[in-house]
């Protein structure tokens, strides 16, 4: 009898993403191939303590559930002690926002040595960074949506400029705005904004979530994404359309709650020639980037020409049952359950890859 794959499932945090993340671990725990993978759930809390197995698997089950206080740190770095199990093959990490997926988590996993799904190290960090991930975009050649960015020191001076739309919108050419914290997912602390009476209001609460903001030109037109799975040879699934109602936009709310008002296009209705340019873009942002494992490359079609805009990179897409990225490769005839196990199998092989190269002249 074959052995299975001990699969450490690690999940929560302290996120502003957290319940997306438990949804997301639960429904990979029940699609994932129970004959090839034995599953080891990690729940990290809201507060930031390292549960129990059982009381991992009694989330799952019932997400609002919480647990007591432990006389542990609350502290992400709990997670060292994985190094002492060895009975686990792969790690699974779906912790979403800071910490989870700007390469603090996954640089840990480099440091216990243990092959983990999704991005490297320095992927996570720099496509967790919507500012970085455009200026490499634009080199690769894929144009973005014009922006101004706005550090903290910069917020807290009240005679800087950015501080005003009017000088904003002049600068971006358009009083059509969108205000969104440079190092957040999920569109957690994002405000679209149209005039000058809530622009105040939107930078505070980008501050909220990062010290970074960024203020970028709201483009009119088709909002469009894509799926992206591979290693060094990646491949890009078909183009899923966004269709938010009149007056809308895809927000938090719209992309996780049941009563969404946002509905899904699979495969989007528009020209194959476009399509196949969304495709190529959404393959160079992913190797500019040096990802690994999987990413959802989002876009936007201009209205008024055409042209295929990028918009962001998710490195950790979402898997609930109305998420994209597995609805989308479901769509090219890979299964939930198919893509889990391919996901786990670029894991193992990154980690036999780096495995292999040299550590040091003499060895």
């Amino acid at each position: 009898m074959t052995k299975k794959t001990q699969v450490g499932l690690i999940f929560g945090g302290n996120s502003s993403e957290y319940e997306v993340s438990i949804t997301s671990a639960g429904n990979i725990y029940k699609a994932i191939d129970k004959d090839k993978f034995d599953v080891h759930p990690i729940w990290i809390t809201n507060s930031g303590y390292v549960a129990s197995e059982a009381d991992s698997y009694k989330v799952l089950e019932e997400p609002g559930y919480m647990v007591e206080k432990n006389d542990k740190t609350a502290n992400l770095s709990n997670l060292i002690e994985l190094a002492s199990r060895p009975e686990l093959d792969v790690l699974f990490p779906i912790v979403h926002g800071n910490l989870g997926e700007d390469g603090v988590l996954q640089g840990l996993f480099r440091l216990i040595d243990k092959p983990f799904v999704g991005v490297d190290v320095l992927a996570a960090a720099v496509t967790m960074d919507k500012e970085f991930t455009k200026i490499l975009a634009q080199r690769a050649g894929v144009p973005v949506a014009k922006w101004v960015s706005i550090k903290r020191y910069e917020y807290e001076d009240a005679k800087n400029q950015k501080l005003s739309y009017d000088w904003v919108s002049g600068q971006l050419g358009t009083s059509n705005l969108f205000v969104k914290p440079s190092n957040q997912g999920s569109s957690v602390g994002i405000t679209h904004v149209t005039d000058d009476s809530n622009y105040a209001e939107a930078l505070a609460e980008a501050f909220k979530y990062d010290d970074k903001v960024l203020v970028e030109e709201g483009i009119v037109g088709t909002e469009v994404e894509t799926a992206v799975l591979g290693n060094d040879h990646p491949v890009v699934s078909g183009v899923g359309r966004i269709i938010n109602a009149d007056n809308t936009w895809y927000s938090y709310e719209n992309k996780y709650s049941t009563e969404s008002t946002t509905t899904l296009q699979i495969p989007a209705q528009i020209p194959a020639e476009t399509a196949e340019k969304v495709q190529e873009n959404a393959l160079k942002i992913y190797q500019i980037t040096e990802c690994s494992g999987m990413a959802r490359i989002d876009s936007m079609l201009r209205e008024s020409d055409g042209e295929v805009i990028f918009n962001e990179l998710n490195a950790l897409p979402g898997f609930t049952n109305i998420s994209m990225y597995p609805k989308l490769w479901q769509a090219s005839g890979l299964s939930y359950p198919a893509l889990i196990t391919r996901l786990i199998e670029l894991a193992q092989e990154r980690h036999a890859a780096d495995s292999a190269l040299k550590s040091s002249v003499n060895g």
